[in-house]
Formats: C-alpha cells, structure tokens, sequence
C-alpha cells in the first residue's frame, strides 16, 4: 500500500482531491477514500499500484500543490539529516560573507554552478574560500547576526521530529561558524560542516581538510542508521544542491527542497511551493502535534 499525500498550506480544494483520486485510477491504480491530515491544506489518498506511475499521474499537476508519494508504512522517520545553506536557512552563507569583502558577485555565481553540480564542490569551495582572505574575523559574527535567517518551518519539523524521538543531524558544506549556532536555535542534535582558518583575528583563505561535501553527508546518514540501529527507509534526508543528491538518494524518503533542477530530478519527493513544514504533513503528523517552541 502506498500513499500520495497533497500539500497545499494555502488551500487544497475539494475539487483537485477528486480529481486526484480519478488519476490515480486512470493510472491504474486503486485509490482508497481521500483522508484530511489537516482540513483544506493537505490529505492522503492510500492507493494499491505502480507509485511511480501515481506520482507521474500527479506531479504538476495542480497549482500549487506539492506531492509525496512513499510506501504507507513506516512514514514517520527516526532521523533527519538536512543540509543549511537555503534548505535550513534563506542565505548561502558564503555569498553572504563574501558581500563584506565586497566580491559577493564574483563568490555567488561559483556557489550556484557548484550546486547545480557544474563544479567540483571541493574545488570550488577552495577556490571561494580563496577569495576571502585577510577578510576580519569579526564579519562572521555580523554576517550570522544581520544575515542568516531560519526557513520558514525549519523549527517546527525538526523539534517535531526530536519530540518524536528522531535524531536530528545538520550536515553542511558551510562553515562551523554558522552551522552551530543555526543548529542550536533550530534545535538539532548536532551540527557537521567545514571549518574556516583563522589567524591574528583574519581568515586565511583556507578551509580545514577535508572537505565537508557530498561523501560527508551521505556517510554521517550510514553512520547515523548504525548508531541508532535503523534501516534506511526510516530515513529522511532533504538539501537543495548537487552535494546532497549521495544522501537524498541514500534516504527512505530524499527530499529536494526549492531546489537545483539536476536535485530536483532525481529527488524521490520534491517541495516546491510549500515551506518546510511540508515535511510533517509527509510524515502523516498534522498541526496539532507540531512543536515550535
């Protein structure tokens, strides 16, 4: 048994929950009674049948509606790793950083082509880091304080998740400096990314090896599953760029998050309009049990 689940936070008419249930059938698949997770934002239609083909029968379908399609057992999850950088946070940390040097233009075009996965990651976060050197250590913390702010949703699902009993790990490609302390406010477990050298109070230019990248992230999700003794469809894994594809393969159910076309396509479930609180209602948990606080 399988279930679609439709997220729409503005509003999920009737109508398009019917036709949905009609598609699934005229795709060969049995539906079952459409069930509310929270009224006029989301439901659930069980459905026996091919998923792949249910989730192409779906997929754009209506306007603003975001899709999930995944195995009816098992779809809450005991672990969450998430990328930062505009998945738990609005910014690219780096870009940001590179704006108080004054080459934020410059940084920001190799941090997109790297996350459309044009660029080596490592290559190109040496390269980037190149840039910012002799740049005052103290830009770190204003970039952190004036700069990075929390996605929309990103507390509610990962406190709502630990509440639940999951292990909650941020794994980025960014740097330490940033990483705990967004991890701290948004209330995960623990934080790995890359550390940036420092000395007489002026970055060097140089990120301590290795490289926190693709391999990292899709690792710590292995190691993550040993440690708690899981299996991976217990999993959940989300990031928006080319270096979290490893892990949202890797993952019961891998989520692109407004993401890089190459990460989108490859993504078992993608979210495109919703915030991250879409995960939730992906896990079959409804407002009434989310923790925000």
């Amino acid at each position: 048994m399988f279930t679609a689940t439709l997220i729409a936070a503005n509003g999920l008419p009737g109508g398009d929950v019917s036709a949905a249930a009609d598609r699934l059938a005229a795709a060969g698949c049995r539906p079952s009674a459409p069930r509310w997770i929270d009224a006029d934002a989301t439901v659930d239609i069980d459905f026996t049948g091919d998923s792949l083909a249910a989730r192409a029968s779906l997929e754009g379908v209506f306007a603003g509606v975001d899709l999930v399609v995944q195995p009816r057992a098992g779809r809450r999850k005991a672990l969450l790793i998430a990328d930062m950088d505009s998945t738990m946070i609005t910014v690219e940390c780096i870009d940001e950083l590179a704006d108080y040097a004054g080459i934020k233009a410059q940084v920001a075009e190799v941090t997109e082509r790297a996350m459309r996965g044009e660029l080596d990651f490592e290559g190109a976060l040496d390269a980037r880091v190149a840039l910012l050197a002799g740049l005052d250590e103290g830009a770190i913390d204003r970039c952190l304080a004036e700069r990075v702010r929390n996605m929309p949703g990103a507390v509610p699902l990962v406190r709502t998740m630990r509440a639940g009993g999951a292990l909650a790990i941020l794994v980025s490609g960014g740097f330490t400096r940033f990483a705990e302390p967004v991890a701290a406010r948004i209330g995960f477990d623990r934080a790995i990314a890359n550390r940036l050298l420092v000395a007489d109070g002026r970055l060097t230019g140089e990120v301590a090896k290795p490289i926190v990248g693709a391999a990292t992230k899709e690792a710590t999700l292995r190691a993550a599953i040993t440690e708690r003794g899981l299996t991976a469809a217990q999993t959940l894994a989300v990031g928006d760029g080319a270096n979290d594809l490893p892990m949202i393969r890797a993952a019961g159910l891998g989520v692109a998050y407004h993401a890089k076309p190459i990460v989108a396509a490859a993504a078992a479930a993608r979210i495109e309009h919703g915030d991250l609180t879409a995960l939730l209602w992906a896990q079959g948990i409804p407002r009434a049990e989310w923790v925000s606080e």
